[in-house]
């Protein structure tokens, strides 16, 4: 659609609106969608058999089950992507869908025009406005910038430079071309752009997956505010403890939907199977290990703030352990056999990757035996910069890096997921790092994962992104680690298993370190929290109330500071000319970063093509014949590696983005 500039005198006096929510239509009370004893199967696997939900006007349900149950094939049935095998849907004709798009957009379209094409019957009206001007169609004008602010047309680009706000983007990234950014900010952009589309159900698939807290906790707030109902897949229970008030549960194929939202749902399920005298005595085995876990806890709680959120988390978590009685996942982490008193320590190191401009300065920390210590800080403050400090993978740029004689690390990162071997099966994948262990004890181990039989000694070719972010979890947890440092653990992980990853954190008595935004995982595994913030690592003595608390008085001192008003206006002559100095260091120093952006852009575009062109080949069923192993191996080999090095180049093109990005704080400040 044509980007058109329009100007009504009337409309464009007025105050610019604080508005993100269109609202929903007069007759929007006045249906529900209904399904009524549905059928649904993808190929020969039923997934909902007489299934039964009634979706009225401004309810926000969460959606639960384990992956592969169907709960995304409930909302492509919403969608008209899929047909159900039997029973009735009904969807009220004026009801508007808005999804969350999975695939990741190659558009060469701006930031900004990507967001607001979210909004169609707006792009219609511009359209419709240029043909009108094309024409001298006056009196046509007249109606359509009438019906312009009817929708707060006049507002879209100030409601869609609000969502990038929140998800992250700043206002350099506006005018980007979307395919400028890595597939976990496109898919921010697919948010941004579905929050963009007025509608009256809002369908969203995990939001929160490629999103640190900063945003999760904004788009939490946000929906909040939604005026229209939500269906939310997700498995990050704090936030649909906080965006929803009914819970839709995929138990045996059947739709239960229960009131209240996901801890509501807890203790409603906890009750029902407490009273079943089959699971009695599991019950009462995982309710003494919690009380064993608050008990020793208490009797070490130095920090009283913490230790006190802490032990409530806890607590709760006692209550309704029988709710996840019948879980898959049941294992433990396996502990180093010798640890070193001090793991690793960092002394006075400057972290970065520009001497000139480390990002973070002076850190120093000592990660002891047993340290449970969760990373906060916002977005591009360097709390990837630290990590990668901590495993050895970036070297201090100044001061120093130590490590103990038995500091065996076990790193988690998102990476790692590309990393694995697609033809390899998850027993061989652990035999490679211990050949000499039997393959019963292996199997054994990976049964508490949820692999079994074929799962455990097959390919993982046809491995969703959650079975493979189990089996790099398994593979780092089976190494024994004395440290155990977490990059986003939880991304692609349902609830039932997050929370056996919780119960197993719990029950290591090494020392974790961990960046997640599930704040259910933070508050029930940490100790002690590091605010990596400003240039600097320091000890934040709250609790992730505190935490958000401090999180928004940063950003309104950020904004505060950005502003331009009166900056410089007082500065004497000499201060003028070293300010002026200073910011022409700095753009010495991003001219070559931002060709290191440049070429690392080109390269991740074109392994996104060459990855594209495999898996359309792989889409081709003939492959699979007998006759066609050979090319199918092939074609899985080079699949693999392409995602290997894409994952690489990603991962590399990040880190240079955090650095420019930190440089070009500095030089608006």
């Amino acid at each position: 659609m044509p980007n058109v500039t329009t100007m009504n005198p009337k409309v464009a006096t007025k105050k610019p609106k604080e508005k993100l929510h269109r609202a929903p239509p007069q007759s929007y009370n006045a249906a529900m969608i209904t399904l009524n004893d549905i059928q649904l199967s993808r190929g020969q696997t039923s997934l909902i058999e007489d299934g039964n939900l009634t979706i009225h006007p401004g309810q926000h349900i969460g959606i639960i089950g384990r992956n592969g149950c169907g709960k995304s094939s409930l909302f492509k049935l919403l969608l008209g992507q899929l047909h159900h095998d039997g029973g009735e849907l009904f969807i009220p004709k004026d009801w508007r869908l808005s999804h969350m798009a999975q695939e990741v957009s190659a558009s060469d379209r701006p930031v900004l025009d990507y967001v607001i094409d979210g909004d169609k019957t707006l792009r219609q009206i511009e359209a419709n406005i240029a043909s009108s001007q094309a024409r001298g169609d006056d009196d046509a004008l007249g109606h359509l910038y009438h019906d312009l602010e009817a929708i707060d047309g006049y507002q879209a680009k100030v409601r869609a430079e609000q969502l990038l706000d929140g998800l992250g983007f700043n206002a350099d990234d506006m005018q980007r071309p979307v395919s400028s950014f890595s597939g976990g900010w496109r898919i921010r952009l697919n948010l941004a752009q579905a929050l963009m589309t007025p509608a009256d159900i809002l369908l969203l698939d995990e939001p929160t997956n490629h999103l640190d807290m900063d945003a999760t906790l904004w788009l939490e707030q946000w929906l909040q505010r939604y005026p229209g109902a939500i269906l939310l897949i997700s498995h990050d229970r704090d936030f649909l403890d906080a965006v929803t008030q009914h819970t839709l549960s995929y138990e045996q194929k059947q739709l239960v939907l229960y009131k209240g939202n996901y801890s509501a749902y807890e203790r409603q399920r906890a009750a029902r199977l407490a009273l079943q005298q089959a699971a009695f005595e599991k019950q009462q085995r995982v309710k003494e290990q919690m009380e064993s876990f608050v008990r020793r806890f208490k009797a070490k709680a130095t920090k009283a703030k913490q230790a006190q959120s802490r032990i409530k988390a806890l607590a709760r978590m006692e209550d309704i352990a029988p709710a996840h009685i019948d879980s898959p996942f049941h294992f433990n982490i396996r502990v180093a056999d010798k640890s070193s008193q001090t793991l690793v320590s960092l002394s006075d190191a400057h972290l970065g990757f520009d001497a000139a401009t480390p990002i973070l300065n002076k850190v120093n920390i000592n990660i002891l035996q047993g340290s449970r210590i969760g990373l906060l800080g916002p977005n591009g403050a360097g709390k990837s910069t630290l990590i990668k400090s901590i495993v050895g993978q970036l070297k201090p740029m100044k001061g120093d890096r130590h490590t103990g004689e038995h500091s065996r690390i076990g790193y988690f990162a998102q990476h790692q997921l590309e990393a694995l071997d697609l033809n390899a099966s998850p027993l061989l994948h652990i035999q490679r790092l211990s050949p000499e262990a039997t393959e019963q004890d292996i199997r054994n181990f990976l049964g508490g994962f949820d692999f079994h039989g074929d799962d455990a000694l097959g390919s993982i070719a046809h491995f969703s992104g959650g079975e493979k972010a189990r089996l790099a979890l398994a593979i780092v947890t089976w190494q024994a680690p004395a440290l155990l440092l977490l990059d986003e653990p939880t991304n692609h992980l349902d609830l039932e298993m997050r929370h056996a990853l919780t119960l197993a954190l719990q029950n290591f008595p090494g020392a974790v370190v961990i960046v997640s935004h599930d704040r259910h995982l933070l508050r029930n595994c940490v100790d002690d929290f590091l605010l990596v913030a400003e240039g600097k690592v320091s000890t934040f003595d709250g609790d992730l109330d505190d935490y958000h608390r401090w999180l928004t008085e940063f950003k309104a001192r950020r904004e505060v500071a950005d502003k331009p008003a009166s900056a410089g206006k007082n500065l004497s002559a000499d201060d003028k000319r070293k300010q002026k100095q200073r910011e022409a260091d700095i753009r010495k120093q991003l001219s070559p970063l931002k060709k290191q952006l440049d070429a690392l852009e080109k390269s991740v575009d074109k392994l996104q093509g060459q990855l594209d062109d495999v898996n359309e080949q792989l889409a081709d069923t003939s492959l699979y014949d007998d006759d066609n192993k050979k090319q199918l191996n092939a074609l899985l080999a080079e699949q693999a590696s392409l995602s290997q090095r894409l994952s690489s180049e990603e991962e590399a093109w990040m880190e240079a983005q955090e650095n420019y990005d930190t440089l070009s704080a500095e030089l608006s400040n």
